[in-house]
């Protein structure tokens, strides 16, 4: 608050704030961060192993073993939020599951859970990919940037 608007305060306000910090409930910030920190860096190691095992048993490339492994991810969280699993762990973790690639397969099936009495169709069809619709576009349009600028780097003898 401004220095202007702290002037302007009545006195029931003043009172109120100063209930309101009585209050307030302290949030554990870093017990928060941690808890984020050691679920997002599981999930991310469940991720570097489900690589592997495309790599071992597969005969896949470090590169070519990515993008079944990001399905399988996503798969994997869809499971889980489907019988109600992932959200349980959403709210020990936090944004530690909402970072990762997991996070997404969360986010549409959530979308297509929530609206599935409206059918198939328009409920599930129409609502998936609400909140994940962003996310894909905001990930083709970077994408698209970055590319146009490593390939006027490169044009330019840059890279």
């Amino acid at each position: 608050m401004s220095n202007k608007q702290k002037n302007q305060t009545t006195p029931e306000q003043k009172e109120y704030q100063q209930l309101q910090k009585k209050r307030e409930i302290k949030k554990p910030v870093a017990r928060n961060c941690l808890h984020a920190f050691l679920i997002g860096g599981s999930i991310c190691l469940l991720g570097q192993a489900v690589q592997y095992f495309f790599i071992f048993f597969f005969n896949f490339t470090e590169q070519t073993a990515g993008n079944p492994t990001a399905g399988t991810m996503i798969f994997i969280a869809m499971l889980l939020t489907g019988f109600g699993v992932y959200d349980k762990i959403a709210q020990v973790a936090g944004a530690g599951t909402a970072v990762p690639l997991t996070g997404f397969g969360n986010a549409v099936i959530s979308a297509a859970i929530e609206h599935r009495t409206e059918g198939f169709v328009l409920g599930v069809g129409g609502n998936m990919f609400k909140l994940a619709g962003s996310v894909i576009l905001f990930g083709v349009f970077s994408a698209f940037i970055v590319a146009t600028i490593k390939t006027l780097f490169i044009m330019w003898g840059g890279l």
